[in-house]
């Protein structure tokens, strides 16, 4: 069987980062997590972190600016090593954030804050292929 698939967070909360890990972890997928603060001040290389891990799924907490917030991460989209990989963004104003980055900026989803985390959960898991190669407790959310 192949290995699972790798699911990046990068949140600025330790707790939420937590929270979501077990939750990944739960559907049959591997999570890493990134601290979005350290790798805007340099402290963490995202090229390192990215070479280490190969995260096909990329949970990204906007948080306001937003403006300012999208064009952090969509530079750190456009990054070496960053093509195909899926960015599911989470926010607490998903509307403002589809407003900001339009219709064009392909991310795979933007999940609105509070959420459910079975439901985010279910998102990350249809990201990640969601399908035959995961094990089958990975489908049950």
């Amino acid at each position: 069987m192949a290995s699972a698939p790798v699911v990046a967070i990068f949140n600025t909360n330790d707790d939420v980062v937590e929270m979501l890990r077990i939750v990944i972890e739960q559907v049959g997928l591997v999570a890493v997590s990134g601290h979005i603060d350290k790798i805007r001040r340099g402290e963490m290389s995202l090229r390192d972190f990215v070479e280490e891990h190969d995260p096909q799924v990329i949970i990204y907490d906007l948080v306001p600016p937003y403006d300012r917030g999208w064009r952090f991460l969509d530079h750190l989209r456009h990054a070496p090593g960053m093509a195909g990989r899926k960015f599911i963004i989470t926010s607490t104003n998903a509307q403002r954030v589809r407003e900001i980055i339009g219709d064009t900026a392909q991310v795979y989803e933007i999940v609105g804050k509070p959420y459910d985390i079975n439901q985010l959960a279910e998102v990350v898991r249809r990201a990640a292929g969601g399908g035959s190669d995961l094990p089958d407790n990975a489908r049950r959310v």
